[in-house]
């Protein structure tokens, strides 16, 4: 063995034994065997204006193990793909039939802070929550998940996520595909951890903690690296990153272009080509693809790249992307596979039609934020010491204090925050609000993934956004902002704010 095959089998010997198994199935392994893309039915509140949804606890079985107990809405794990109308009310029955509590957050809708859904707004076990969600945004793709501190990380992996998509019946006019489960695909992209029985793991070590928890294998809409067939045409894929901290740097494996057209919170003026999307948690994406050359291709992803900074965290997390860029590889997230239907769309098109908020140029306040991984001087690594408690972690010097306000933010005003992180990349996400990113790692204008209108943002460094309040939330049900690192939320990286 030569000096340099011998230095890579080291340092990935050593990691794995450290900081745990990192094992994938590679890109361009063979895909005949695998599942077909599950596409759950819309459900479609556009005419009764009503969604009933029911949390409830499950069994199922991933990649042919043993059943792993999970929860979902409506069904044993995840749920369904909700479609509103842009402009309507819905009126929401959501019934909690877990053995504990839940609270359900409507990430990327601009609702008031009394039906936002956040962790003040848990629903006992057999209870009913019944907020009315005024609608009234742009067309875009959002998702509604757990938000109970701090089990937000657990139940989400444990299935409590689905989408929600808002509809203002423009599709057709702008050009993109729009027919569900055809050529229009939801993707909701999680990684996990199987178990020797094939069963969903989730015992977290102290790294899972520190780092935020992720796994080893890739799973859309709850199918591991399923095959989805296309029609010979353009293809609308709908990407939203389900996982609690991994970070996917989504292209295809023979290089072929995915037109940008949506963001977070709604469309882009105009389609933009890339030939790689990064996508954090919490954070979507749409995309056009052209499937008409009707040859199969793998949508795969490189390792995560969520490096820390210097000291031990730095050190560890350097290791673990190390020895995971030379383990994994790149790896398969799903592939497409071209039949002999003909879809609607057969050209890309030139513009949506939308248009973006101009830039602001004053601002009514200014505030700074600090992602902490380290308070005070403590190290985060004290739940190491034998308190068991884990890392602590916070925005500004506080951990999450659920009887603290940390901002009160005034209604119709536009607000200049700078974020800064601390030693990893975290996703930033801020319930209630759409803003713009002004500067962003590059230090000058944004990277491609950071335009447009957004609701959660992956920091490297440091940000700067304007962020528009347009909605109201009171002392009893604040708006929270957080990190989407979901085991970071968990252990503190949470504040509130009321806007009024």
């Amino acid at each position: 063995m030569d000096r340099r095959r011998f230095l890579k089998h080291s340092v990935a010997v050593a990691a794995t034994a450290s900081l745990g198994s990192i094992t994938a199935q590679p890109a361009r392994a063979a895909s005949r065997n695998r599942p077909t893309l599950p596409m759950p039915e819309v459900l479609d509140v556009t005419q009764s204006g009503r969604l009933e949804l029911t949390a409830q606890a499950g069994k199922t079985v991933f990649a042919g193990g043993s059943s792993s107990p999970t929860l979902g809405y409506n069904q044993g794990y995840l749920g369904p793909f909700v479609r509103a109308r842009q402009g309507q009310e819905v009126a929401v029955r959501l019934q909690n039939d877990l053995d504990e509590p839940l609270a359900t957050h409507w990430h990327g809708l601009l609702v008031p802070g009394e039906v936002d859904g956040g962790p003040h707004q848990a629903i006992d076990p057999g209870k009913v929550w019944e907020p009315i969600l005024p609608i009234d945004q742009p067309a875009s793709t959002a998702w509604f998940h757990a938000h109970t501190f701090p089990h937000t990380a657990r139940q989400v992996y444990a299935g409590l996520a689905g989408v929600f998509q808002i509809d203002d019946g423009l599709d057709a006019d702008r050009g993109v595909p729009h027919e569900h489960g055809v050529d229009d695909l939801t993707l909701v992209i999680q990684d996990r951890r199987l178990d020797d029985a094939g069963r969903l793991d989730y015992r977290l070590s102290m790294f899972d903690r520190m780092h935020g928890f992720q796994g080893d294998r890739l799973f859309v809409n709850g199918a591991e690296q399923p095959r989805s067939p296309v029609p010979n045409s353009i293809v609308r894929l709908r990407l939203l990153n389900g996982s609690n901290a991994r970070i996917f740097h989504l292209r295809f494996e023979d290089g072929r272009p995915m037109h940008v057209i949506a963001g977070d919170a709604g469309f882009w003026p105009k389609p933009v080509a890339t030939d790689e999307l990064r996508l954090s948690p919490g954070e979507r994406f749409e995309v056009l693809v052209d499937f008409r050359d009707g040859r199969e291709v793998a949508l795969i992803t490189g390792p995560d790249q969520n490096r820390g900074g210097p000291g031990m965290m730095g050190m560890m997390s350097n290791i673990r992307s190390f020895a995971s860029g030379l383990v994994e590889g790149d790896q398969r997230v799903l592939s497409f596979h071209p039949d002999d239907r003909k879809g609607r769309v057969d050209r890309l098109p030139e513009a949506t039609g939308d248009s973006l908020p101009s830039r602001p140029t004053t601002f009514d306040r200014r505030r700074h934020f600090r992602l902490d991984m380290m308070l005070g001087g403590m190290p985060m690594m004290r739940g190491m010491m034998g308190d068991g408690s884990g890392p602590s972690m916070g925005i500004n010097g506080q951990p999450f204090d659920p009887h603290r306000i940390n901002e009160d933010v005034a209604l119709g005003t536009i607000e200049h925050w700078t974020i800064e992180s601390d030693m990893l990349m975290h996703p930033f996400h801020i319930h209630g609000v759409h803003f713009q990113v002004l500067t962003d790692e590059t230090g000058q204008s944004p990277r491609l993934e950071n335009r447009g209108a957004k609701d959660t943002l992956l920091v490297d460094g440091r940000a700067e956004i304007a962020v528009r309040f347009t909605q109201p939330a009171g002392k009893d049900t604040p708006f929270m902002y957080h990190c989407h690192i979901l085991e970071h939320e968990d252990a503190g990286m949470m504040g509130h704010f009321t806007v009024s």
